[in-house]
């Protein structure tokens, strides 16, 4: 769930002349204004993407690794694949939750083994696709995701954005989406699912540019206030939220595409 609760504080202005406020609604100068930055803004966002493309990498090496070399077909012969599937999903969720709720507690070096732990469980239970779709369909699913997402938070980025006040309408939608979502794994209706899938695409595109909003508050909350490890931290978790973003979206373009007649193996 992207929903960013754990790193607390609220705006920035668009001169770069920090700000933030607390839980009364009082300003402060931003930490970041107090002394010389360690990185640039743009050496922070363009690491937290690499963190985001590199748990990605992990994510779909190992879900090829998985699928090519027969160990996920073994499984399902054996009949414990859908045992291994549910101990990984369930651990992907304590990962996650982890990660959100103790990210400022964790050392730095613990965020990134959650976070590529995170990535490597995703990998695993991504191997079935590999085993359901032709490759070309997974690769232009993978092409068409990395397009609109990199164009999303591109404008979020370029336009400077300030997204907080959709947060609460965004949390809303994703609330909405899963529940739709359950109640049509008993209904079965083809065009609530393809509904669904336009919905998710929307909701994913807009945490998108507000996530990329929100690196820039954590750079300006963060850097030179004396816990460079913060800062690190930050990064992370920043990258954990595009890497869901991107991971969702990408799971709802190929059902479309499953929808539409995209080729599956026999």
């Amino acid at each position: 769930m992207s929903d960013n609760n754990d790193l607390r504080f609220d705006n920035y202005d668009m001169d770069g002349n920090g700000y933030y406020t607390d839980g009364n609604g009082n300003q402060f100068a931003s930490r970041a204004m107090g002394g010389a930055a360690t990185q640039t803004l743009n050496q922070f966002i363009a690491g937290t993407f690499l963190w985001m493309m590199a748990g990605l990498l992990v994510t779909f090496g190992i879900a090829m690794f998985a699928a090519f070399s027969g160990v996920v077909y073994q499984m399902a012969m054996s009949g414990s694949l859908q045992v291994v599937l549910i101990g990984a999903t369930i651990a992907e969720f304590i990962v996650v939750i982890a990660l959100s709720a103790m990210v400022q507690k964790l050392s730095v070096a613990a965020a990134r083994l959650l976070f590529f732990g995170y990535a490597a469980l995703t990998g695993f239970t991504f191997s079935l696709y590999f085993m359901i779709f032709d490759l070309d369909v997974l690769i232009l699913a993978f092409a068409i995701t990395a397009v609109m997402f990199g164009g999303m938070a591109a404008a979020s980025k370029v336009f400077h954005l300030q997204l907080d006040s959709i947060r609460p309408y965004l949390f809303t939608g994703l609330i909405m989406l899963i529940v739709l979502s359950v109640i049509n794994l008993f209904l079965k209706l083809a065009w609530m699912d393809m509904f669904l899938c336009y919905a998710g695409i929307a909701i994913f595109l807009a945490y998108t540019a507000y996530d990329v909003s929100r690196l820039k508050q954590y750079y300006y909350y963060y850097s030179n206030s004396g816990d460079g490890s913060m800062l690190a931290k930050a990064s992370i978790f920043g990258a954990l939220q595009l890497y869901l973003d991107f991971i969702n979206l990408f799971l709802r373009i190929l059902r479309i595409l499953a929808l539409r007649g995209g080729r599956s193996k026999n």
